[in-house]
């Protein structure tokens, strides 16, 4: 994919694309942890890249997340159909409300409180991934750890497969610059109470260079 910026959380993730990729166009960048700094630091890269006259064509956020049981396995890869500001709202005596439904207008979110991916980039990618899992990708800015938070999050979001802390932040900077994005990930670890025997961070990361072979 000529042309495309790829942003991760930490080193390790843009390692592990790098080691996956044959086309030297594409740009892999380590930008933070987080969507604040992820979509701050993308935004930067975007401007520029355009500056300079060498603009990107498009963004992908990858790395690796939590999976949700029984919606993606752990070691399996996910491709975003939407990337979504999963704890922005507000608390209530009767739970949690999206920051939609408080009566804000989208453009003051960027857009709204999700970005779908672009679907020539989703629909690549699933032609060339066509064992990952396809679904919503939840971004969260605390990393969910008990089984009732994660009963909520998946009763609140029907479609989503897995969550990661950057996917919305890169996808709002994408949109800004008028570029297409898309989310992928590889699952280490199922969401839900900290059990890191349950961790396969070496799965995840081979699984991220080999779906990183679909970028180029």
């Amino acid at each position: 994919m000529t042309g495309l910026l790829v942003v991760t959380a930490v080193p390790a993730e843009a390692e592990a694309v790098r080691a996956g990729l044959t086309d030297p166009t594409v740009t892999v960048r380590p930008v933070g942890v987080g969507p604040a700094v992820a979509g701050a630091a993308t935004a930067r890269l975007l401007a520029l890249a355009e500056a300079t006259g060498h603009p990107f064509r498009a963004v992908v956020s990858a790395g690796i997340g939590g999976g949700f049981a029984g919606r993606a396995p752990v070691g399996g890869t996910v491709l975003g159909t939407r990337s979504v500001a999963a704890d922005l709202g507000a608390e209530s005596p009767e739970g949690f409300i999206p920051i939609d439904e408080l009566g804000m207008p989208p453009e003051w979110l960027g857009g709204g409180p999700s970005v779908d991916a672009d679907p020539g980039l989703l629909a690549d990618l699933r032609q060339a991934l066509p064992a990952a899992t396809v679904g919503a990708v939840l971004t969260v800015t605390t990393v969910t750890g008990t089984a009732a938070s994660t009963l909520a999050l998946a009763d609140r979001h029907h479609d989503a497969v897995a969550e990661a802390m950057e996917g919305y932040g890169v996808a709002v900077a994408a949109t800004q610059a008028g570029l297409p994005f898309v989310e992928l990930r590889t699952v280490s670890n199922p969401i839900g109470p900290r059990d890191r025997d349950t961790w396969r961070m070496r799965e995840a990361f081979a699984a991220l260079t080999e779906a990183a072979r679909a970028l180029g």
